[in-house]
Parts: structure tokens; C-alpha cells; sequence
């Protein structure tokens, strides 16, 4: 059964971390999560099936974009992922909660707390960055049914992504190994080409509400529904445009800083997701609101993922880029 196949025969209304966990499992056990490495030459597919996923269900979709981008990285760096598991990728570093590497080598013990842990109660491994004695970021696997790792309640009170458990968890002298270098897992090119696979999730969720005002205005010719219908079309063709063309760049050039590429993709990417959110609530009124329940979850799931960006840090980071570049046609 291939990727949509299988997406159709799953709810996309079960709002719970565990019915996530299970759906992701499955998705292991069929091979779905088998994508393409960024820059093999099918960059595109693998933006294609996190588009597929981000669709039918943000949750589901923020779990398994983590679960495939902890494949690649483990990949990419020399490693090889333990058969049959689920990954987290867990990379966010508030000040308040680091996790510390003690010991050198390959076998390292963990200790300290991870904030933003998606998925943590339901999966079986994850990847997480960590901070090693000299204070040099460090990437390293863990199982996470061990004695030294604790899934707390804290830390997620969202509406928004609710399903995905992104809780705190803590280490006390859990067992792990280190994946590639100190400093490697900001340092390789995949890093920021994942930058743009988060933007395909993005995508295939604005997608899939904009789908709404389509069948809507299908069904009756309404002026006000079909211009913001042909405002919602500019705003996606333009984001699909941007994610083929970084795809295409990618493989031509995979080992290639793409840092600027990615910051403008993900920029247009996710000005096109607010412009669909506006346009089709505009259109449709509170129906879809109030009486879909996979539009009203997409809805209230997409604004909270978006924040993934940094908003204007990030177009500020991205004008330092070009300051002293130019635009040509």
C-alpha cells in the first residue's frame, strides 16, 4: 500500500498521542517512512510525501517528519537506526532545560532536562542534541524505554498540536550513543535542506484547508468565494513553485550551504499557509469551523506549527543574507 493509500484509511479526527503512536508504527511496519534522503535526486518525492502526511493530519505529521528526519541524520552521519523503531528529533535548546553528555567515546550517559519533546510518551527512540563537557554540541541516540529517562506531563498546554505530547523529559544517567561530532549536526548540509521539509508540511496543510474553498466554490458561483479562491491559488502556486525549485537545487548541488534557500522557502512557504488560513475562513464562514472536524483540527493545528518559524528573526536573519545581494530575472 503505498503513502495516500494508506492515509486514507486512517481517521483523521483522533486528537490523542496515543492513536498518533499507534498510526506512526504502522507506518514504520509498511515501510512508509522509507523516504528519499534529501539531495538523492528525489528531493521532490520526499517533499511530496510530508506534504501527503501534513494533509490528512498536522499531529501524525509532526510526529513522522521528526521519525524520518532522525533516519536521514542517523544516515547522513554514519549510523544506522535500530529496525523497527520510531524517533523523535528533538533539537530545541531553551536555556532553561540542556541535557549534558558525560564520558567521551561512543557510549555516553545523559542527564538533564529536553524540552519540546514531541511524541515522547508514544515512541521508542530519539535523537537529541546535548552539550558535552567542553560545551560543544553534541547529537545522540537513546532508547527511551530505560530506567534513566522520565516522560514528565510538563510543559505542553497547547490546543493547537495537542495530540503531539511535546512534554519535557529528563535524563538521569541514561544510556546513549553519540551520533558523528561535536558540532555536526548543525555543521552538515542536511540541516538546513530538513529546514525546508518542515515548509512541505507546512504546505500540504494549507493545501488541504484550501481544498474547502474549492469544492465550495465548485458547488456554487459565489464573486466574493471565488476571489479569495484566486487569492488562496496565487499564494499556494507561488509556495509550490518555491518548494520544487529548492528540491531541484538541492540534488544538483546536495553538499551546498542552503541556508539562504531555505530561509526564503520557508519565508514564502509560510506567508502563503497564513494567506490560505485567512482567505478560506473569510469565504466559508464558521461551518467549516464548526462542523468538519479534520478542517477545524488542520485550522487550529497549522497557526501553532507555523510558530516552528521565527517570524520576523528569521526574515531579519534572512535579510543580513542579501543586504548586498541582487534581484534578477
Amino acid at each position: 500500500m503505498d503513502l495516500q493509500g494508506f492515509l486514507q484509511h486512517q481517521p483523521a479526527d483522533d486528537a490523542d498521542t496515543q492513536a498518533l503512536g499507534r498510526c506512526l508504527r504502522a507506518m514504520v511496519e509498511a515501510g512508509l517512512d522509507q523516504l528519499p534522503l534529501p539531495g538523492s535526486g528525489r528531493t521532490l518525492e520526499r517533499f511530496q510525501r510530508l506534504a501527503e502526511v501534513g494533509g490528512h493530519d498536522l499531529g501524525l505529521c509532526k510526529l513522522y517528519e521528526g521519525h524520518t528526519d532522525a533516519l536521514a541524520i542517523i544516515q547522513q552521519l554514519g549510523g544506522s537506526p535500530t529496525p523497527a523503531s520510531t524517533w523523535g528529533m528533538w533539537a530545541a535548546e531553551p536555556p532553561q532545560a540542556r541535557v549534558h553528555v558525560s564520558a567521551q567515546g561512543q557510549r555516553v550517559a545523559l542527564n538533564g532536562r529536553k524540552a519540546w519533546c514531541s511524541g515522547a510518551a508514544v515512541l521508542s527512540h530519539a535523537l537529541l542534541t546535548a552539550w558535552d563537557e567542553q560545551d560543544r554540541q553534541q547529537l545522540v541516540a537513546v532508547a527511551l524505554d530505560q530506567p534513566g529517562v522520565r516522560v514528565t506531563d510538563q510543559g505542553w498546554q497547547a490546543v493547537g498540536m495537542g495530540a503531539t505530547g511535546s512534554v519535557e523529559v529528563l535524563f538521569e544517567g541514561a544510556d546513549a550513543q553519540a551520533i558523528g561530532n561535536p558540532g555536526d549536526y548543525l555543521q552538515r548540509p542536511g540541516f538546513w535542506q530538513g529546514g525546508i521539509g518542515i515548509a512541505a508540511c507546512w504546505y500540504g496543510a494549507a493545501q488541504s484547508i484550501a481544498e474547502r474553498l474549492r469544492r465550495h466554490c465548485a458547488q456554487r458561483e459565489e464573486p466574493h468565494a471565488l476571489a479569495h479562491l484566486g487569492a488562496v491559488d496565487c499564494a499556494l502556486h507561488a509556495a509550490a513553485e518555491v518548494l520544487r525549485a529548492s528540491a531541484l537545487t538541492i540534488d544538483a548541488a546536495p553538499v551546498e550551504d542552503a541556508e539562504l534557500l531555505a530561509r526564503r522557502a520557508r519565508a514564502v512557504v509560510e506567508h502563503a499557509a497564513e494567506q490560505v488560513i485567512q482567505h478560506v475562513g473569510h469565504a466559508l464562514g464558521a461551518v467549516p469551523y464548526c462542523r468538519d472536524r479534520q478542517f477545524a483540527r488542520l485550522i487550529a493545528d497549522l497557526p501553532v506549527f507555523l510558530r516552528q518559524s521565527h517570524a520576523e528573526r528569521d526574515l531579519a536573519a534572512l535579510g543580513q543574507k542579501i543586504i548586498s545581494g541582487t534581484w534578477t530575472l
